[in-house]
């Protein structure tokens, strides 16, 4: 039961697109402890990404890799429970170092007996996880903590403060003569999700020329993403607006999503925010399996690059080809264009 006293440490996910895949959780969460304090737990770039929030009283800020500070932090706010969405070692020893007596967490990365309320992650017969949706796999360790989902869409929200900052930054979207459009060519987790700059450049050309198309080029400051960004703009016949030239913080990054029609991206942490922010969505898939992070939209068209070495989940592929990226066409993602625009 709760207690009007209770002060739950909620530890979040890393990376940015399991953040978000991690909302119907943290929805459920802040439903049951309505008089509870709610701290999450995160990096700065989790932290903007979620915010602004409702789901949460608090924010603890993970920006230091000191695991005496983590626990000192921790073991300060005195909390009754631990909610454990992040699965790592570390994250568990920090809460049962912190004394706190409840600790609710997947049993896995070897840290089963440092948690009071153990979940089983589902496998397959030669071991792997058994690949299934993020959101299920998060919504399990809400219910274990005694909170029924009800809704399992993810969701975010842009501040009206970013949003008339897009507005003053590129004042074409007050008003644009055609539809907005956003590539995303990168992706954090490596080489192998990338479909070819050169196609990105293509896609855009023909967008432009079909749609009267505004193509913005997003990636994050990672050199490498950047380079790849410079990439599709070098290679398109037309001026496109690369974000790299033009950076922009991640809520004002949000509000750009939100005024989009139509995103195009690898399977990549901003795929989600277009989701979250219920817009057009397009993903292509190469090396992972696309049932990781499903999150039912009906307004996404997937594109799953066909190969006899995919799903391989290689962060560099180590063939002489890149068949599964390379197996998805330019008149593939064009014509998934033209019936979501």
């Amino acid at each position: 039961m709760e207690q009007a006293a209770d002060k739950i440490l909620v530890w979040l996910p890393s990376p940015m697109g399991d953040a978000i895949l991690c909302t119907p959780a943290l929805r459920a969460l802040r439903k049951q402890f309505k008089n509870s304090k709610i701290t999450f737990l995160g990096s700065e770039t989790v932290r903007r990404i979620l915010s602004p929030c409702d789901f949460n009283d608090d924010w603890l800020i993970k920006n230091t890799g000191n695991p005496l500070e983590t626990i000192m932090a921790v073991r300060k706010n005195k909390f009754s429970q631990a909610i454990l969405f992040k699965n790592s070692f570390s994250s568990a020893i920090a809460c049962f170092l912190a004394s706190i007596p409840k600790r609710t967490g997947y049993a896995r990365d070897c840290r089963s007996f440092l948690l009071t309320e153990r979940l089983s992650p589902q496998k397959m017969p030669d071991g792997r996880f058994k690949p299934g949706s993020m959101i299920d796999y998060y919504l399990a360790i809400a219910s274990a903590a005694g909170c029924p989902p009800e809704e399992k869409f993810p969701e975010l929200k842009v501040s009206p403060e970013d949003r008339n900052q897009i507005y003053s930054k590129f004042p074409q979207l007050k008003k644009p003569a055609g539809s907005v459009v956003i590539l995303v060519p990168g992706g954090a987790f490596g080489p192998s999700k990338c479909w070819p700059a050169q196609r990105f450049a293509q896609t855009a050309d023909r967008l432009i020329s079909e749609f009267n198309a505004i193509v913005f080029v997003s990636v994050s400051p990672a050199t490498a993403e950047r380079q790849i960004a410079k990439d599709v703009c070098r290679q398109s016949k037309n001026k496109l607006i690369g974000l790299s030239e033009n950076p922009l913080t991640i809520g004002e990054l949000k509000a750009l999503f939100s005024i989009a029609e139509l995103v195009i991206t690898n399977d990549t942490g901003p795929r989600h925010i277009a989701i979250a922010l219920r817009r057009n969505v397009i993903t292509l898939f190469g090396p992972n399996d696309p049932a990781w992070t499903d999150t039912g939209w009906q307004k996404e068209i997937k594109i799953v690059g066909q190969a006899d070495c995919a799903p391989c989940a290689n962060k560099i592929c180590r063939a002489k080809q890149h068949k599964c990226m390379e197996a998805i066409t330019v008149d593939m993602v064009c014509d998934a264009a033209k019936r979501l625009l």
